[in-house]
């Protein structure tokens, strides 16, 4: 109805507009056609003769000129005057002789005049022009009027034309209008503007209300509307609206799964420190909507769930292999052998307590130093022998430990997985720096990884192990890539000389400057109680940096 409603005043105006100088146009036509006749007149000849050697009658010889004339034109009338204004001939006999009414001292003066004004018949267009004689003197005048009925007559014949005309142009609309309508509904599904209106206000309130990331994608690729949410999970802009994806995310699984170019549902992706899960759904006009999920809590709960059960596996062998080194103490003393029972716990013990020493002494970092106590324990329970290279030094100056104990902790989680179960299983961990670079290197005896595999293994979600009870699998190596990469350096994994996988990554400026406050040494005595702390806190180390590390389990 807007639209018809439009149309219809459209085409009004447009008619009142043509009509206002169509009847402006029809007044000089008339006028100039009225001067014209006069123009004509005054040129006969003999008309000047007649005004000078006569006088005015119903029947002189001027009054016959003006009638033919008149008849012959189609005019109103032809009027001819003296110079006193007075008229010699008239539509009306009776009006010959007097004097005309309307002022004709402008015409009298020489000029030539066209008006639209009203006489004694009523309102004409009219035409003056003065009459000379042979000399060139003004003598007269001759006035002819065209009857304004017939200009308003001509004005109104063109008008059923012209409202036909509009009446066409307003059909035209009007099925057009209805087409367009039509095609609206269609496209907007019979909503009307205020449910439109209504919808834009609910879709945006639920868009920046609800705790999934969303995004979505026109054909071209490029970013059409995202929520707050997708902003921070994916690290994102407002002004990143209407560029393309793989200009505003760095190249990897992220933007292939955003992109379409990874398929698939519940999709695992990493961005910066973030687990995500991505679903993408194909639109009708060739984008697609994204929805992303932060599953880093969940992964974390995740981890810290596998890790207490590791932890309770290795308790409970620690606790059979205590029970077996009772019994064989018990045994001992039982029998006698005070001296050989002695031997024994003090081989037992030395054990551990080395082990806790050579990390402590190589190590300095105290949350690594703890992971690796705990993880030497772990590995032990697992039958996997977990040795330290000669080539470890690391220094208290870590800018960011907790970095490099994700990294670390991941690498060894991997290796244990590759080599558990087998005969002779060990694995060797090497930490060392370079100037103000740290350098972690894993190397393990397991089955290695193909050559082929090299690149994809740091790939998200790839992996040859099957999926935990809490979710999936291919994380932790591409965090331990994405950490690397962070600084500026990188992860390679190669394969160990007779057998296995040896995994490398470099951190560039991962060591501060200033050496750390100096710390008070204990008290030699104190060593075996600050070696089974270390122990200890190794075990907790290892379990709490599982909230980090085992993702790639």
């Amino acid at each position: 109805m807007v639209q018809l409603a439009i149309a219809a005043g459209v085409t009004a105006l447009a008619t009142g507009l043509f009509l206002a100088p169509l009847s402006a146009q029809l007044d000089d036509q008339a006028m100039r056609r009225a001067l014209a006749i006069a123009q004509t007149t005054a040129a006969e000849s003999h008309l000047d003769d007649a005004l000078e050697s006569s006088r005015p009658s119903r029947h002189g010889p001027v009054q016959n000129a003006a009638e033919r004339i008149r008849a012959a034109t189609g005019a109103e009338y032809v009027v001819i005057m003296d110079r006193r204004g007075v008229r010699w001939s008239h539509t009306d006999p009776d009006e010959i002789g007097r004097h005309v009414s309307t002022d004709p001292s402008a015409v009298l003066s020489g000029q030539e005049v066209m008006q639209i004004d009203e006489g004694t018949l009523g309102r004409s267009a009219r035409g003056k022009v003065p009459l000379r004689d042979e000399d060139g003197t003004v003598i007269g005048a001759v006035s002819v009027g065209i009857s304004y009925e017939s200009v308003q007559q001509r004005l109104l014949s063109t008008v059923p034309q012209l409202l036909a005309y509009a009446g066409g142009a307003l059909a035209v609309g009007a099925l057009a209008a209805y087409l367009v309508s039509r095609r609206l509904q269609r496209r907007t599904h019979d909503l009307a503007f205020s449910d439109i209106s209504a919808l834009l206000a609910e879709r945006e309130a639920m868009l920046h209300g609800i705790r999934e990331g969303f995004l979505a994608l026109d054909g071209q690729g490029r970013i059409r509307l995202m929520n707050d949410e997708a902003q921070r999970l994916l690290d994102l802009r407002a002004e990143d609206t209407g560029r393309p994806l793989d200009t505003v995310l760095p190249p990897g699984r992220t933007t292939d799964v955003l992109a379409g170019r990874a398929s698939g549902s519940d999709l695992l992706a990493v961005s910066g420190h973030r687990v995500l899960v991505a679903n993408r759904m194909p639109t009708d006009d060739g984008g697609a909507v994204v929805t992303l999920r932060d599953r880093t809590e969940l992964e974390r709960l995740g981890r810290e769930l596998d890790g207490t059960r590791g932890l309770i596996d290795a308790l409970r062998a620690q606790d059979h292999e205590h029970a077996n080194r009772l019994h064989t103490l018990l045994g001992l003393l039982e029998l006698g052998l005070q001296e050989e029972a002695v031997e024994f716990v003090t081989r037992a013990v030395g054990v551990h307590r080395a082990t806790a020493e050579q990390v402590t002494e190589r190590i300095h970092d105290p949350l690594l130093a703890a992971l690796l106590v705990g993880k030497a324990t772990v590995a032990t329970e697992r039958g996997v022998s977990l040795r330290i290279a000669p080539a470890t030094r690391l220094p208290d100056r870590l800018v960011d430990p907790h970095s490099l104990v994700t990294v670390l902790g991941n690498l060894v989680d991997n290796a244990l997985d590759a080599t558990s179960g087998q005969r002779d299983a060990h694995l060797e961990v090497e930490v060392r720096t370079e100037g103000r670079t740290a350098v972690v290197r894993v190397s393990d005896n397991g089955p290695g990884v193909p050559e082929a595999h090299h690149a994809e293994i740091f790939t998200e979600g790839w992996s040859t192990k099957e999926p935990p009870s809490h979710g999936q699998r291919g994380i932790g190596l591409a965090l331990v890539r994405r950490l690397a990469e962070r600084y500026g350096g990188g992860a390679e994994v190669g394969e160990r000389p007779g057998g296995g996988a040896v995994f490398t990554v470099t951190v560039p400026d991962a060591l501060s400057d200033e050496p750390p406050a100096a710390q008070p040494a204990p008290h030699q005595g104190e060593a075996g109680e600050g070696t089974a702390t270390g122990r200890a806190a190794g075990t907790e180390g290892a379990r709490r940096a599982n909230d980090t590390t085992e993702a790639g389990r």
